[in-house]
């Protein structure tokens, strides 16, 4: 039996908006379901059978797309900043989808974002159970010794809970501080920022520079690119099938 999705879920996959904009549709009274006014953005439906549509024209589910982002700094992650700031969605204007995304980085922070209109995926990649790796370049204040990055290779105290254990490696030390290479299978609120001032130090810059097997390589800051078949494929975990590599 197929599972049932809330209705502003299934407007939100289909690439037309966020789930919070569907909940605005359905309150103007600009979405059917089966040819009968929609009135409750959590109605269930089912994707196969009910005919949705928004201002008279039906609804078709969008096709899959991840889109890597090279994040600039000054850029909020998130679709609309009260504060008047740049969101990332700013630099996004010609993907064809709308797209969520898959974890965030903060204002400050740049380097390899990925958004996708795929809640499965994105689920399943900031899930921490599925030890995605994620690594950082993370400039620090002053100079770390030892016993400083033992302690962020063995997990943090933090006020959320101990992190999980890392990898760390210092790149090099100079006059603007230690440039460290970290690398965390979790992903959460400035986690890096937090462990860095716990013990003792600041992040004076921090950028992601890989997720997984993908990297920033070809991608200029501010830009963005979707991600073929077969990274998508590898993303999930699984090697595309021959049925599908003729799609191309």
């Amino acid at each position: 039996m197929r599972a049932k999705k809330a209705l502003s879920r299934v407007l939100s996959r289909a690439g037309l908006c966020s789930r919070k904009d569907a909940e605005r549709l359905v309150a103007a009274h600009r979405v059917t379901v089966n040819g009968r006014l929609a009135r409750d953005p959590e109605q269930r439906i089912d994707e196969q059978r009910d005919d949705v549509c928004v201002d008279g024209r039906r609804v078709a589910r969008a096709a899959t797309i991840v889109v890597l982002l090279h994040k600039p700094a000054g850029h909020v992650t998130t679709l609309r900043d009260e504060r008047g700031r740049a969101t990332v969605y700013d630099l996004l204007r010609d993907v064809p989808a709308f797209v969520v995304p898959v974890g965030r980085l903060d204002r400050d922070t740049t380097g390899l974002l990925l958004l996708t209109n795929d809640t499965r995926l994105a689920d399943k990649l900031t899930d921490p159970v599925s030890h995605v790796p994620k690594v950082y370049r993370a400039l620090v204040r002053g100079a770390l010794d030892d016993g400083a990055l033992a302690g962020l290779r063995r997990g943090i105290e933090l006020d959320d809970g101990p992190t999980r254990p890392a990898e760390v490696r210092r790149l090099r030390e100079g006059r603007r501080g230690t440039l460290l290479e970290i690398v965390l299978t979790e992903g959460r609120n400035r986690q890096v920022r937090r462990m860095v001032e716990a013990v003792g130090s600041k992040v004076r810059f921090l950028k992601r520079v890989r997720l997984g097997s993908l990297t920033l390589h070809g991608v200029p800051r501010g830009e963005w690119r979707a991600l073929d078949p077969d990274e998508v494929a590898a993303l999930r975990g699984r090697k595309r099938d021959k049925r599908e590599q003729g799609d191309d």
